[in-house]
C-alpha cells in the first residue's frame, strides 16, 4: 500500500474500479476510503475541495436522489449546506478522488488521474 495515495472509492462504480486498476497498473495501491461506508465529515470535504480547487456545488452528483429531493439544484444555497448534505448523503459526492499530498483530482475521465502520479 502507498499511504502517499488515497483514493476515494466505490467498489460498485465503474469509473472508481477503472481509477483502482490504472492505478495498480503503475503499481500503485492507494489506501482506500470507501466513503460510502465511512463519509468524510464536513472539515475532510473542505480539504477535499481545497486539494481540488473546486467549489461545493462542482462537487455533487446531480443525478442522484438526494439532490432531487433537497432541492439542492435551487441557487443561492450556501456551501456549508452543499457540504452537510454530502455529508448526510454521501452518495452526491463525485467518483473516484485520487489525493496525493495537497493536491488532488476527479477520476473522470479516469485518464485525468495520471496528473497526480510521477
Amino acid at each position: 500500500m502507498n499511504d502517499a495515495y488515497v483514493l476515494y472509492h466505490n467498489p460498485r462504480c465503474s469509473k472508481s474500479r477503472a481509477a483502482l486498476a490504472l492505478l495498480a497498473e503503475r503499481g500503485i495501491t492507494p489506501r482506500l476510503v470507501h466513503y460510502l461506508e465511512t463519509p468524510p465529515d464536513a472539515a475532510t470535504l473542505r480539504r477535499l475541495l481545497d486539494a481540488l480547487d473546486l467549489e461545493p456545488r462542482a462537487l455533487l452528483r446531480t443525478g442522484e436522489a438526494p439532490y432531487r429531493t433537497l432541492g439542492l439544484a435551487a441557487p443561492g444555497i450556501a456551501d456549508d449546506a452543499l457540504i452537510e448534505a454530502m455529508v448526510a448523503h454521501p452518495v452526491l459526492i463525485e467518483r473516484p478522488i485520487l489525493v496525493r499530498g495537497t493536491r488532488a483530482v476527479i477520476g473522470r475521465p479516469t485518464e485525468r488521474l495520471l496528473t497526480l502520479l510521477d
